[in-house]
């Protein structure tokens, strides 16, 4: 068997720098796999900070000619970038489902994601517009114009190799930035295609470029004196590590972090109808997802039913490769989130917490080499077990019964994270009550994934998320925009 390096089917990655794919000044590299079978396809550059600094020399020699670019000229190009990506679509869900296990499915729809936020980013010239105001003063006028900050970054997770770059990347190129993106070491091949697929529109070099690596791009981005803003997406302690480090760099920061979602159901809730969501909002992707739900929290008489109408899901998905038809639940991400996944199950097992399904000896026959994990279930959760308290990141569903819905906002507030939470009910008043007194900052209403369209504000509250400005939406543009008021008088 030749040397993985040496194989032809293995694909090492390079960096995007200056409008060209060049070598990446990288020693060490990180092997990329597809966690369907376990097969090493391809090799992912361990860059370092001198790499991030050509990267974003390469950004601010850019950014003087894009910045004076036309608004509306800068919007061509993604409406150039959204063609290519439609006319690529299947081939990037195809690549998604491959390099993180998520059924083709799921990776559509998450390519389908992606897509929106580059059409959202093309009404800059609507979003971008100021304000102003005549007469402020006898003869003096004022007004106000957003201007792009300068070099901008990304750091994105693995969960969502094609969707989560395009939060940032569109909205921070239209407003006038120029950009360095830093893919998740495990899964560098969509992106790799969508910045392939950007280059083709003709963007000026340096405009977007992008970074392999691990841990140290992370900090050379963040203390680069040269990036003004950072963008992440991932863990809460990684989230909290970046935040601290990039403001105290002196930049903007915006950091998403963990999740531990609560999915309350009530006892008018139509049961048949909400569990079919439910187990969909708890195993789509196998939980790797932060607007997964993690903790079901059904309130008095909805214990059985939601219980049992859960177990019987919960049995019926059929695990396997996300590219092969039929399959409802791809893989985890790796051996080791893999193995990361059984331990919470075994802890919860230990902690007393009742095991009604248990995903540990999952096995697809003819992936014998693939991380899968089965559909698990746990009754009787206490939110002081491990499994009741952490974030799992995995096909796992804890039941926390509750005798009212006070008792359940109760077990949300306690928890330090605050990503999004759902309510399953016939009532508006028990729906209004819930919304206006949950701590999530993203809140369902007989919705399984309370995930904002393109054009809304997306990121949690508490330990879920750090910073001011939000994913996205209008919240995109002002993070990525500086607000310059001018005071004018004519004699």
């Amino acid at each position: 068997m030749p040397d993985v390096a040496e194989r032809p089917d293995v694909l090492t990655l390079d960096n995007f720098i200056g409008g060209r794919w060049v070598k990446a000044r990288a020693s060490e590299y990180f092997d990329v796999h597809n966690p369907a079978s376990g097969d090493v396809i391809g090799r992912t550059p361990l860059s370092t900070s001198d790499d991030v600094d050509a990267a974003v020399q390469a950004a601010a020699q850019a950014f003087p000619a894009w910045r004076d670019t036309p608004v509306n000229a800068r919007a061509q190009f993604l409406y150039k970038f959204k063609q290519l990506c439609e006319q690529h679509f299947d081939e990037l869900a195809r690549t998604v489902t491959t390099e993180h296990g998520k059924t083709l499915d799921e990776a559509r729809g998450s390519v389908r994601r992606g897509i929106e936020c580059v059409e959202v980013a093309c009404g800059a010239p609507s979003l971008m517009q100021g304000s102003g105001l005549e007469d402020i003063s006898a003869g003096i006028d004022c007004h106000v114009f957003r201007q792009p900050i300068g070099v901008v970054a990304a750091i994105a997770p693995f969960n969502f190799p094609a969707m989560v770059p395009m939060w940032f990347l569109p909205f921070a190129i239209v407003t006038g930035n120029t950009f360095v993106l830093k893919p998740s070491e495990q899964v560098p091949l969509s992106q790799r295609k969508m910045v392939d697929l950007l280059n083709k529109c003709d963007l000026p070099p340096g405009v977007v470029n992008l970074v392999n690596g691990g841990r140290d791009v992370v900090n050379a981005i963040c203390d680069h004196p040269g990036i003004r803003a950072v963008s992440f997406v991932g863990s809460t302690p990684v989230a909290k590590h970046v935040y601290t480090r990039a403001t105290a760099a002196g930049k903007r920061a915006q950091a998403l972090g963990g999740a531990k979602n609560f999915v309350v159901v009530m006892p008018d809730a139509d049961f048949d109808r909400s569990i079919a969501i439910i187990t969909e909002s708890f195993y789509g992707c196998a939980g790797e997802r932060c607007l997964a739900g993690s903790m079901l929290v059904p309130i008095g008489d909805a214990h059985k039913p939601v219980r049992e109408r859960l177990v019987e899901a919960a049995k019926s998905l059929r695990v396997g490769d996300g590219l092969q038809p039929g399959i409802t639940m791809g893989p985890v991400i790796s051996a080791a989130h893999r193995e990361k996944v059984v331990g919470y199950i075994d802890k919860g097992v230990a902690e007393g917490a009742k095991l009604l399904v248990d995903g540990r000896q999952t096995r697809v026959e003819d992936r014998p080499n693939g991380y899968f994990v089965g559909a698990t279930v746990f009754d009787e959760v206490s939110p002081k077990m491990a499994i009741g308290r952490e974030e799992i990141f995995g096909p796992v569903a804890s039941i926390s019964p509750v005798k009212n819905l006070e008792e359940a906002i109760a077990l949300m507030r306690a928890h330090p994270n605050a990503n999004a939470t759902s309510i399953f009910t016939s009532s508006g008043k028990a729906a209004r009550e819930f919304a206006k007194h949950a701590t999530a900052s993203m809140v369902g209403v007989n919705i399984g994934v309370a995930a904002p369209m393109a054009y809304f504000p997306f990121g949690g509250a508490k330990d879920s998320f750090f910073g001011d400005l939000k994913a996205h939406g209008r919240d995109g543009i002002e993070f990525y925009t500086d607000k310059k008021v001018t005071i004018s008088r004519w004699f």
